[in-house]
């Protein structure tokens, strides 16, 4: 338990990632050298949620009851505020530009810069009554005649303009997260794009600034960011995920889903030329049956159809985003359906990009090494986020018989311990693709 000793006036950051598969929590505090010191994570089976938006309340409540639950244990603190992450098709990013006379001393200060973003937000002529602003996120600034400023702040002028990615979200999708949330018994501090976490977490500067792709494979959907110059320039969420990839293998090898889950991983490779030498796999019968044999190639065979959809999708985004020629950084695949074997030269060869794959940068403490996994890129980034915007609260500190300090105001007691494409459809490109393979079996 932390006591006044241990941590006398540290603010600490919690993220929330709702994800399709799972629910994880993250509690950190920041370190003297500026990284995030991990204190407690927390993870739980999601089944409240298609395609990263919420269809069960009760499910979703009970998810993230289970994941805070872990992380409180771990990190002996009782969590209340969270910084929560969305995603989904809903979810999308709007160009915007602003232009504004600098204050009267002449140079630029943070509350110039705040009226620049707040008539970035006003500018934007397509945002219906459906519709919410989740972030209003600046690009690059120009202040007279200096062009291409990331910060503008102390630059001498009269007037400043520039550009804005402004993300907006449904706003019924919005409040059943947050009903989510708050029905566990939390605080929503703030909700966060998850590509923009996710880009905050497996990011370097150099790949920032020189412009790359995050490519986040999840369970429900695949999020695509495009970063320039240190800013998001374009997003776009695929619903073509690695659950896919497993209702593939259940439907091929005629398996319940948690079956093939467990072949996936063990087994599973995305790449043919990589998957090595054949064997025969061993399935396990579906109650009480007897057990079958599966060809660990034909397996690849699956996987490496649909992860081939996927990285076809994410080159046919970047392409009509117009800004694949400027991926100089290439491209970051991180997520849950990043760890298959050989998904790095796959997304290599059908993107025509490097490829490299992210796990959390910047992270310390004694749990680092539980968190250093794609699985945790989000929702580190969404603690990071929560520290550069200064969604921090200052934890209680209670004496030796005192309860857990609760993390922000007002939390509750401690919990307790759209149409898609069918299997079949997908199973007949497959059979039309590897016609002559299947013949063979």
């Amino acid at each position: 338990m932390h006591g006044k000793d241990t941590m006398p006036k540290s603010d600490i950051a919690v993220g929330l990632d709702i994800g399709t598969t799972k629910v994880c929590v993250v509690v950190a505090e920041k370190d003297a050298r500026g990284k995030l010191n991990l204190l407690g994570r927390g993870l739980a089976a999601s089944e409240g949620l298609q395609r990263a938006t919420v269809v069960n309340i009760n499910k979703t409540v009970e998810a993230i009851r289970l994941a805070v639950a872990d992380a409180e244990r771990e990190s002996s603190i009782r969590i209340g505020r969270v910084n929560v992450g969305i995603s989904g098709t809903h979810v999308h990013c709007i160009p915007s530009t602003s232009e504004i006379s600098i204050n009267q001393t002449g140079v630029v200060t943070e509350s110039d810069v705040r009226r620049f973003l707040e008539k970035a937000r006003s500018n934007i002529r397509y945002l219906d009554i459906e519709n919410e602003i989740i972030h209003v996120i600046p690009q690059t600034f120009t202040v007279d005649d200096q062009e291409g400023l990331p910060d503008p702040i102390g630059m001498a002028g009269t007037t400043m303009k520039g550009s804005a990615c402004i993300v907006v979200g449904q706003k019924t999708k919005i409040r059943n997260i947050r009903q989510c949330v708050e029905k566990a018994g939390l605080e929503v501090g703030a909700i966060t794009f998850e590509p923009i976490a996710s880009g905050l977490a497996v990011l370097r500067e150099s790949e920032r600034k020189s412009g790359v792709a995050v490519i986040d494979i999840g369970g429900g959907t695949t999020e695509v960011a495009v970063y320039l110059d240190g800013a998001i320039h374009y997003s776009d969420v695929i619903k073509v995920a690695g659950n896919d990839v497993t209702g593939d293998i259940a439907y091929g090898v005629k398996t319940l889903h948690g079956i093939a889950e467990e072949l996936k991983i063990a087994y599973g490779c995305a790449y043919g030329p990589e998957s090595g030498q054949d064997e025969e796999l061993v399935v396990e019968g579906i109650e009480g049956r007897p057990s079958k044999y599966f060809p660990r190639s034909s397996l690849t065979l699956i996987i490496e159809a649909r992860m081939t959809e996927i990285f076809e999708m994410v080159r046919d985004s970047l392409n009509q985003s117009g800004f694949y020629d400027a991926l100089h950084a290439g491209a970051i695949i991180t997520g849950g359906g990043s760890l298959l074997r050989a998904t790095e030269p796959l997304a290599s060869r059908i993107l025509g990009l490097d490829v490299r794959t992210g796990c959390p940068e910047g992270v310390s403490g004694g749990i680092r090494g539980a968190v250093e996994s794609p699985i945790y890129a989000t929702v580190t980034g969404l603690v990071g986020h929560a520290f550069e915007h200064a969604l921090t609260v200052e934890p209680v500190t209670p004496g030796p018989s005192e309860p857990k300090p609760v993390v922000g105001q007002g939390a509750q007691p401690q919990p307790k311990p759209e149409p898609e494409e069918s299997h079949e459809g997908f199973w007949q490109k497959i059979l039309n693709r590897f016609k002559k393979f299947w013949e063979q079996l």
